[in-house]
């Protein structure tokens, strides 16, 4: 969980880090975010700064029109009103969003994608999720939009939690990458980073699993490409990390799969796991913005 007071030019003045305590439940992690929420206004009481509106942004499924959480397999919450329960307890006004639509938008304003009109960000890391901008506008389809982990890239692949089979997800996440290779080499590993270091060593399973991974993201991208036709594509997360040792060969067996299309940048996101975070202030900034004009409209009618 990350946290940070945030000016209107996304200027970080004041940030923090804390777990999420999803093992124990779904009412400990909203007792978490109402802590950090806690621990940044009266951060912002000490430099004496008037706090706006409070963003918050999360996995899962989010209506943001409805400020709903209406599902997060990770966190175990379903059709929660989290605005409304945050906004109670705090007395702080929320905006809530999605996590990867967030840092969607950081991204475009603020990051790699900066200037694109029709852009891509997909976060790699425990799971696969994408969020695209397309003329400007983020796609949201009342919190469903961007569920690129969950496209089927392997048609008689392994079963996904979701309930469906080969999906992204199951190759090419960090934790899939990691328990691929445990079961093909027979030597635990912690997570894709050893993998990824492996590979560079010469080790044949690491370049096994590596490769499905590359084909099964260039797949499940060139689909995205396909409908969406961004100028850019952006990865991000953990994954991502890895630099041209994922960058290079997904660009080149995207290029193989592309004919006609409008050809995407392919590049690693500039914000790290910073995004997110500065997102949510975006997100902030906005309904304040846009809450200060209704208010002057209302007071002179």
């Amino acid at each position: 969980m990350k946290g940070a007071l945030i000016d209107r030019g996304s200027g970080l003045l004041a940030t923090e880090r804390r777990p999420t305590p999803r093992a124990h439940g779904p009412g400990a992690v909203v007792d978490a975010v109402e802590a950090a929420l806690g621990s940044l206004a009266r951060e912002a009481a000490r430099s004496e700064l008037t706090v706006r509106r409070a963003g918050v942004v999360v996995p899962g499924i989010v209506d943001a029109e409805r400020s709903l959480a209406v599902h997060s397999a990770n966190i175990g919450w379903r059709d929660l009103p989290l605005a409304a329960v945050l906004e109670e307890r705090t007395g702080l006004p929320v905006t809530l969003g999605h996590d990867v639509r967030a840092g969607a938008l950081a991204e475009v304003r603020l990051g790699a994608a900066r200037g694109s009109r029709d852009a891509l960000f997909v976060a790699i890391g425990t799971g696969v999720s994408a969020a695209a901008v397309s003329d400007g506008r983020l796609l949201t389809a009342g919190g469903y939009a961007g569920e690129l982990g969950h496209l089927v890239v392997e048609p008689d692949g392994p079963p996904c939690p979701c309930g469906g089979v080969g999906c992204l997800e199951t190759v090419a996440s960090a934790a899939e990458i990691a328990a691929a290779y445990t079961a093909l080499s027979g030597r635990p590993v912690v997570g894709a980073a050893e993998v990824a270091a492996r590979l560079t060593g010469g080790d044949g399973a690491a370049r096994a699993v590596w490769a499905r991974a590359v084909e099964g993201l260039a797949t499940a991208l060139a689909t995205a490409v396909t409908l969406l036709a961004p100028e850019v594509v952006v990865l991000g997360g953990g994954l991502a990390e890895s630099g041209g040792l994922l960058l290079d060969p997904v660009r080149t067996r995207l290029a193989e799969k592309l004919t006609f299309h409008r050809r995407p940048r392919l590049v690693a996101a500039a914000l790290g796991d910073r995004a997110g975070c500065l997102g949510a202030g975006l997100h902030a900034w906005e309904a304040a913005d846009a809450h200060a004009t209704r208010s002057c409209f209302s007071s002179g009618s």
